[in-house]
């Protein structure tokens, strides 16, 4: 059993985000960070059901943010 599992969010082209787990097949998008948040323990939870269940998820939240010079 994993103690931790790590997903990537990204923000979508189309709008809203994208969650990726490292390590396993497991994606999903949501609107808002409050969405993803939800949508993943809905995700991992569904991966792994009963067996293997890792005790945290960890979401790193890559932003892209343009400056100008």
């Amino acid at each position: 059993m994993d103690k931790e599992i790590i997903f990537l969010v990204e923000e979508a082209p189309e709008g809203g985000y994208t969650a990726r787990a490292l390590g396993h097949s497991i994606f999903t998008e949501g609107e808002a960070l409050d969405e993803i948040r939800s949508n993943v323990r809905d995700a991992v939870r569904c991966y792994f059901g009963d067996k293997d269940m890792p005790r945290v998820i960890r979401l790193h939240i890559m932003k892209d943010e343009v400056i100008a010079v």
